[in-house]
């Protein structure tokens, strides 16, 4: 029988989030700081982050409990649903059995409420006036305005529609780079066409954190504590497959800071470490951002200004700008210090796959499935028809979840650019890339 909308409803809500750390055989390296290289230390961050959000960026702890404020307001939308592909299956025509893990039906429409509900609700907790962010495609920008407008007040970022849904919510929103600061005016004025990234907007968000006493800072990915909070996504697709009787031979989520495929798969990491079932995990990026795939795994800046901690991680240098792919988030520089780790440890791989086959995909699962994705989980369809085009070769019926992180509503345009035949594949320059690799700060360990 296939996984319905209603039946999901069956599946109580996670009351702790997992903490990955605790599992792994080799702890991933520290954070340094960006000026004395020696490992950050709480107070470090206290300007940008509330003490809370401090401790569990360096939590060691299992499972970290989720309070009941933050839960009462998960029951907004979760739990969300995992929902079979069998019309996707039968287009297919492949014996792979394909599942959805839809996070669409938040109130912003992606996975990004997850961690933007409990950031602000810690932040609110010490009297915190303003959370300023930066968002590339909006729908951080979107969550963190929704988290305000229930516990505090913002300011952010990008995109027609998703602005309009993020002043609704009573967010400022300044495209990046902005003239709102030092290194936003300095980008402009080295380039008044630049089409920014996620590296400058960070570069800009932090540096309005650290000069106002009463404003924090959020992140919507890559950070240890924003994939602690997803993982919310993962915990309750163990249940639900549980229930369903099915154990995944392939589990699949796109990347680009990786808040979405660690709240899916790092559950199931850990159930894997304990020998509890055997998937493959992978992870899929944009051919012209391929951090995991063709980039150093060395410390780098979280952002383009040099501002923040050096974390190690896969990275394409932190002033590398890649072209204006249609997946916005996923356009940034590098991966989270986490999933690199993870990678590197090989308890998961990586591919990257161009934004035709992409759209491609995509426009077979709409008009298969009824749902229409935002552009960055385009990217899991593309590498779950793949499995399932494999299956139907070999035979083999294997069950592939993957993760749909967000619906496609504002991104119309760039279904319509593709169906017109307008939406080219864009390649990253060897060359860009070597440049940027070459500003990477030297580190002596």
């Amino acid at each position: 029988m296939a996984a319905s909308w209603s039946d999901s409803k069956a599946i109580d809500i996670p009351t702790h989030w997992h903490n990955l750390t605790a599992d792994l055989p080799v702890k991933p390296p520290p954070d340094l700081h960006p000026k004395t290289h020696k490992p950050v230390k709480p107070e470090d961050l206290s300007p940008l982050f509330p003490d809370e959000l401090v401790k569990q960026e360096a939590s060691t702890d299992r499972f970290i409990n989720i309070r009941d404020e933050v839960l009462d307001v998960y029951r907004l939308w979760r739990p969300t649903p995992l929902i079979r592909a069998k019309r996707l299956e039968k287009l297919l025509d492949t014996p792979a059995r394909i599942y959805c893990k839809y996070e669409g039906v938040s109130p912003a429409g992606s996975h990004k409420p997850n961690t933007s509900v409990p950031q602000v609700w810690y932040n609110a907790q010490e009297g915190v006036k303003n959370i300023v962010t930066e968002t590339g495609a909006g729908q951080w920008g979107s969550a963190l305005a929704f988290a305000c407008s229930l516990f505090v007040r913002a300011s952010y970022d990008q995109k027609p529609y998703r602005k309009l849904m993020m002043q609704t919510w009573g967010a400022k929103v300044h495209p990046s780079p902005s003239t709102v600061t030092e290194a936003g005016r300095r980008i402009l004025q080295e380039d008044p066409s630049s089409p920014g990234n996620l590296g400058i907007a960070i570069s800009e968000a932090v540096a309005v954190a650290a000069t106002n006493a009463d404003t924090k800072y959020g992140l919507g990915s890559v950070l240890n504590h924003v994939l602690l909070h997803q993982t919310v996504i993962g915990e309750q697709c163990i249940k639900k497959m549980e229930a369903l009787g099915e154990s995944p031979d392939v589990i699949i989520g796109c990347t680009g800071g990786g808040s979405n495929f660690g709240g899916l798969c790092f559950p199931f990491i850990r159930e894997k470490l304990n020998g509890k079932i055997h998937p493959l995990i992978q992870a899929v990026e944009p051919s012209a951002c391929p951090w995991l795939t063709k980039g150093i795994y060395a410390y780098d800046f979280g952002d383009t200004a040099g501002m923040t901690p050096l974390m190690k991680m896969h990275t394409l240098g932190h002033d590398f700008i890649p072209d204006p792919i249609h997946a916005g988030g996923l356009r940034y520089h590098g991966m989270a210090p986490l999933i690199s780790h993870v990678y590197e440890l090989g308890f998961m791989e990586a591919i990257s796959i161009p934004q035709t086959e992409c759209f491609e995909g995509a426009l077979k699962f709409f008009r298969s499935e009824g749902l229409i994705p935002a552009p960055e989980p385009t990217h899991a369809i593309a590498a779950a028809i793949r499995e399932a085009l494999h299956c139907k070769e070999t035979g083999e019926a294997k069950v592939i979840p993957m993760a749909m992180c967000g619906h496609g509503h504002f991104d119309l345009p760039a279904y319509d650019n593709y169906l017109q035949g307008n939406l080219v594949d864009l390649s990253y320059s060897q060359d860009k890339i070597k440049a940027s690799l070459a500003k990477i700060p030297v580190v002596v360990s």
